[in-house]
């Protein structure tokens, strides 16, 4: 994209697998910001011309290639992939898990590091790599941040 082109700050969502995707449409919504949701499977369709769904193949990680090669600064991307949201800071977009969890040049290495040492766990067999069930009050502490850092692009 040149720098001519005017880009809209879009909210980017590695959406298999998302269990926040209707408070991302809520808070979207309240802002005025587009959503994009890439998936290797199948989305339920929207009829808000706000939204749009992405179906990449099923090769891997294509989905997250797809977001990757569309973030950057003025956006918000949505994924609970550590190796993902490292490659969107580094493009300069911000960054949130579902559970609220900011990723940014600050702590996107200490994150990518302790993925790297749970992979390592589980993989010897130290680990069992349970994830603590998705909770209301990480829903809550997601709301809040999208709604953060929607406010936060606007300003921009």
């Amino acid at each position: 994209m040149n720098e001519s082109t005017h880009h809209e700050n879009t909210i980017y969502v590695d959406a298999d697998a998302c269990p926040v995707k209707p408070e991302i449409l809520k808070v979207a919504e309240r802002h005025g910001l587009p959503v994009v949701f890439v998936a290797n499977s199948g989305l339920r369709p929207s009829r808000d011309p706000m939204v749009r769904n992405v179906i990449v193949s099923a090769g891997f990680d294509a989905a997250d290639n797809w977001i990757a090669e569309h973030a950057t600064e003025g956006d918000i991307v949505v994924t609970a992939d550590v190796p993902l949201a490292g490659r969107c800071v580094a493009a300069g977009a911000d960054v949130t898990g579902p559970t609220g969890r900011v990723f940014d040049k600050a702590n996107i290495g200490m994150a990518t590091a302790m993925r790297d040492l749970g992979a390592h766990l589980r993989e010897t067999g130290e680990s069992k790599g349970y994830n603590a069930a998705f909770s209301a009050r990480d829903r809550s502490a997601f709301l809040e941040t999208l709604d953060r850092l929607c406010r936060r692009i606007k300003r921009r």
